[in-house]
């Protein structure tokens, strides 16, 4: 194979087990100079496993790994950036009370006579830095004080402040609105040459036309097929993923506001952001809550479930004024409360599916002289994971080791274990796959089906109008138009979304 035509990076027949788990079996993936080639595949297809292997975080059963058509042994985290491979995951690593540049050149750091920290050094090579990549970042602001895209600019920054030829980007855009993702790609396209090349892992389809040159499939941890995305389209695409056909995108009708609300909220007000909202939700009813990022839709959420501070409001269940100061009172009224954050607020990692499962209802586990009945603990576990289709080998699996749509299934299924009326999903699907948001989709729409009333909120506007029978739309902290199904488009949508002047009140 000529130089010209040797590939910047190739693996062949790689494979990968752990326990009760085939990750990766014979897979093999290529990358160009020049080229942005993105991965896609389900949760749990193998992406991120395939990607620890390259990065020097683990290592693999077999297979073999080439870098310019060398052969090469990659012998843990620093080592691969030494070769040029670097990774920005898709969960930041920074230090939030260090400077923006001390996090790029965190033990990299030049001390002056040997001990003390050179900072004005610092910043010059992280100046110099920003000034080629064009970024408008000030290497002296703490990390604390940086918005997510700001944060994200940094680990790019750092990423590529080791030289890299491979960068690996997992779910980069995941935390990014529409103008920061414009600033992304042109960043990669600046990165990209005929030395470097750039793995880019994504769950949103649109924007793999935009950005990628060719896509690799995998599914169950094994490679699929490589396309090039000029000649292919979406449906393709998730058809490899998935192996099935995915329903299309047909929209709820209106469930009706017969009868009582199951909840009802009125003037709901906090000290920062939300002003006068309020709402109801009926049984069978999937209400949505759209909005632009910082419109306060989270923070109704919370709100409501007593994570953050009421100025003023009041919150019924059936027609019942409860009074709610944190999320496990919430719970004893029958309001279940799924974040967006499933990581840090939803499931606890180190424990086993059973125990994640039965955390919201542990009391209902307990024998009144104090013993934990550890049989019906399984025997619920065992019957959520066949109910909600979660992928582990047992329910003793720890939920660490679980894809993010399985973790998320299982976060559902705490709730569920705990029998709500009211289920509020905080971005349900962010950061899962295709395949499994059809399922999660399906689940929400059956829970509507049983008489669950369902606030579900979302960034993503087709999702919005795919589940919701009715649509809440905010602007800064008001409830700006409350729209059925059927009269909702995504250009009314973002008109309402975006009803607000600059002094920050609705026009």
């Amino acid at each position: 194979m000529s130089a010209a035509t040797t590939p910047l990076l190739d693996l062949e027949g790689v494979s990968k087990g752990f326990p009760g788990v085939q990750a990766l079996a014979d897979v093999r993936f290529e990358l160009r100079h020049g080229e942005v080639h993105a991965l896609v595949g389900e949760n749990g297809a193998g992406k991120s496993t395939l990607m620890k292997l390259l990065a020097g975080i683990s290592t693999p059963d077999a297979g073999v790994f080439r870098l310019n058509g060398e052969v090469l042994t990659i012998d843990g985290p620093r080592h691969a950036q030494e070769l040029g491979i670097s990774i920005i995951h898709q969960e930041f690593n920074l230090m939030p009370d260090l400077t923006v540049a001390q996090n790029i050149f965190i033990g990299r750091e030049h001390r002056a006579a040997g001990v003390f920290l050179d900072d004005r050094r610092l910043n010059r090579r992280a100046r110099a830095l920003f000034d080629r990549l064009g970024l408008a970042l000030d290497p002296r602001e703490r990390v604390e004080g940086l918005t997510v895209a700001r944060q994200q600019m940094v680990e790019i920054a750092k990423a590529l402040s080791f030289d890299a030829k491979v960068l690996i980007m997992d779910e980069p855009t995941a935390a990014l609105n529409d103008a920061e993702v414009d600033v992304l790609f042109e960043l990669i396209r600046r990165f990209r040459s005929p030395e470097t090349g750039v793995i880019y892992i994504s769950h949103r389809m649109d924007e793999l036309a935009r950005i990628s040159d060719r896509i690799t499939v995998l599914r169950d941890g094994r490679y699929i097929d490589t396309l090039t995305t000029s000649e292919t389209d979406q449906r393709e695409i998730i058809s490899l993923m998935v192996g099935r056909e995915i329903s299309g995108e047909q929209r709820p009708v209106s469930a009706g506001v017969h009868g009582d609300p199951v909840l009802s909220v009125r003037g709901l007000s906090t000290k920062h952001l939300l002003r006068d909202v309020s709402f109801d939700v009926h049984a069978g009813e999937i209400l949505g809550f759209a909005g632009l990022m910082g419109a306060g839709r989270t923070e109704v959420a919370r709100a409501i479930v007593g994570a953050d501070r009421r100025e003023s409001g009041e919150i019924a269940v059936h027609g019942r004024v409860v009074s709610i100061g944190n999320p496990a009172e919430a719970a004893r009224h029958g309001i279940g409360y799924l974040s967006e954050d499933r990581k840090q607020l939803g499931v606890l990692l180190e424990r086993s599916v059973r125990e994640n499962i039965a955390l919201s209802s542990l009391r209902d586990f307990v024998t009144n002289l104090g013993f934990v009945q550890d049989r019906r603990i399984e025997a619920t576990g065992v019957e959520y994971v066949r109910k909600l289709r979660i992928k582990t080998p047992s329910t003793a699996q720890l939920v660490k080791n679980l894809s993010g749509g399985n973790q998320q299934k299982v976060v559902i299924a705490k709730w569920l274990a705990k029998d709500c009326d009211v289920l509020i999903f905080d971005e349900p699907t962010r950061g899962i796959d295709v395949g499994a948001k059809e399922e999660i989709y399906a689940l929400l729409r059956q829970l509507a089906d049983q008489g669950k009333a369902i606030v579900m909120i979302s960034s993503e506007l087709p999702e919005v109008l795919r589940l919701s029978n009715r649509i809440a739309v905010m602007a800064e902290g008001r409830l700006t138009a409350v729209l059925d199904n059927a009269d909702a488009t995504q250009e009314n949508l973002m008109d309402y979304a975006t009803r607000f002047s600059a002094e920050g009140t609705i026009a």
